[in-house]
Formats: C-alpha cells, sequence, structure tokens
C-alpha cells in the first residue's frame, strides 16, 4: 500500500518561503507521477503542481514562478518549494502520487499569516 506523509507546513509571513516535503512508501516511487494539492477553507480541492516520472512539471497559473515541485528518487521523496507567499495561498496541501484515482496523503496546513 502506498503511503504518503507530508511534512513541513506551518505559520510562514507574508512573502516568506516554505518547502514541503512529501515521503513515499509502499511502491515503486520512480514510476509514479507526483503531484501537491491544496484545500483551502470552504473552497474545492486543487492542483498545485505536479511532476511526472520523468520529471516534467506542470503549475497552476496562481504559483507559476514562485513555486517549484521536484523529486528526489534515490530518497523517495518529492517536494514544493514555495516562496512569496500570500494569504491566497493558505491551504491544507496534500501530496499525491498516481493522479486523482491514486493515492493521497493527509495533508499538512500552510498558513501565510502576518
Amino acid at each position: 500500500q502506498v503511503q504518503l506523509v507530508e511534512s513541513g507546513g506551518g505559520l510562514v509571513q507574508p512573502g516568506g518561503s516554505l518547502r514541503l516535503s512529501c515521503a513515499f512508501s509502499g511502491s515503486i516511487f520512480s514510476i509514479y507521477a507526483m503531484g501537491w494539492y491544496r484545500q483551502a477553507p470552504g473552497k474545492q480541492r486543487e492542483l498545485v503542481a505536479a511532476i511526472s516520472n520523468g520529471g516534467r512539471t506542470n503549475y497552476t497559473d496562481s504559483v507559476k514562478g514562485r513555486f517549484t515541485i521536484s523529486r528526489d528518487n534515490a530518497k523517495n521523496t518529492v517536494y514544493l518549494q514555495m516562496n512569496s507567499l500570500t494569504p491566497e495561498d493558505t491551504a491544507v496541501y496534500y501530496c499525491n502520487a498516481g493522479g486523482l484515482k491514486g493515492w493521497w496523503g493527509k495533508g499538512t496546513l500552510v498558513t501565510v499569516s502576518s
């Protein structure tokens, strides 16, 4: 069973940075497309960033130029580097493996507030 455990969330001031990590276990990490989704209070879950097994990346427009998704196959870990954070980035961030029909972590809360 694939397990995903996020870490790195917390409280950060606007303009600050945070790096989320997602530790993958239970299968062969390198074959999975990975992604970060987020869900803000009262809103639907949305894709933030995704990275293919080959390293191709995609981002939602609102985070382009600020967020970077990466993966380290040797560590079975996917990262989301978040810079220039705004209050609109406040959400629970979920790690995903294999797309919407795949696997989900429990989420880590990111709060951007002054």
